[in-house]
Formats: structure tokens, C-alpha cells, sequence
């Protein structure tokens, strides 16, 4: 189950054989997203487990499991910040019931990232993956 917006990255990965290129589309998809205000940038919406600082700000739009998720993030890193694009592209619009059977390493498995992030990237993909399913959770229990 994935996002038409994340189906359009996939397709675009396919099309770029060389990682550089690859890895300079997903900074790309970074820089693309408006940033996230300062005042969004609190210990609130901080992810732990990151090298880099990275917050994630969700937006829940009614309630249990058919509220409608998105979230905005942002990250001092570029690269961090693509992956943060990446996660919206798969979750943002959808149901928390939804987001919660997302099998999102499968999912990114699909662009083979894990194959190419440092482990320290590797585990703060999964942190904010992690807290995405945990606001989600959070909300689908009402």
C-alpha cells in the first residue's frame, strides 16, 4: 500500500541507474519541501535517534482509525532532509489505520536505500519512521 506520490519516486529511481544521481534526487526532493517554522522546531517534534537534527510535526484531521495523517518535517541535514521527503510521499494523506499497515521497510526496500546509507542514516530512517507509527497509533486509539 503505497501513496501515488510515493509510486512517482520509485518510478523515478528506476529511471536513475547511478546512485549519485539517485542520492542527488532525493536531496532534490528535500529541497523541494517548504521548510518547517522555527516554531515547529521544538523538543516536542524532535526525532530521537538521529545523527542529525530532524523534527516531524503531524496533523491529525478527525478522529480514530479513519483520521486522515499528514505531517511536515524538516532536518539540518540535505540528505536527511530528502528521506523526510520520502516518508511523506508514503504516508502523508493517508488513514492512521492505513499508515500503521504500511510496511514501510518494505516499502523503502523498494529504492534501496538501506543498501546505501551509512548505519547511522539507516537508524535514523527507522526513528522517524518509528514515530510516525507511534503518532498514528496515538490516534487511531482515539
Amino acid at each position: 500500500m503505497a501513496t501515488e506520490a510515493f509510486e512517482d519516486i520509485v518510478e523515478n529511481f528506476e529511471f536513475l541507474d547511478d546512485w549519485e544521481d539517485r542520492y542527488r534526487f532525493v536531496i532534490d526532493l528535500g529541497k523541494a519541501m517548504d521548510p518547517l517554522e522555527d516554531a515547529l522546531k521544538v523538543p516536542a517534534t524532535k526525532v530521537d535517534g538521529c545523527t542529525s537534527q530532524v523534527w516531524i510535526a503531524a496533523q491529525v484531521d478527525g478522529s480514530g482509525p479513519e483520521a486522515v495523517f499528514r505531517f511536515r518535517g524538516d532536518s539540518d541535514a540535505m540528505i536527511v532532509r530528502g528521506l523526510v521527503a520520502v516518508l511523506t510521499a508514503l504516508f502523508n494523506g493517508l488513514t492512521v489505520a492505513e499508515v500503521l499497515k504500511v510496511d514501510a521497510g518494505g516499502e523503502l526496500a523498494r529504492l534501496q536505500l538501506n543498501d546505501h546509507l551509512s548505519a547511522q542514516r539507516s537508524n535514523g530512517l527507522r526513528a522517524m519512521v518509528e514515530r510516525i507509527r507511534k503518532i498514528a497509533g496515538e490516534a487511531a486509539a482515539g
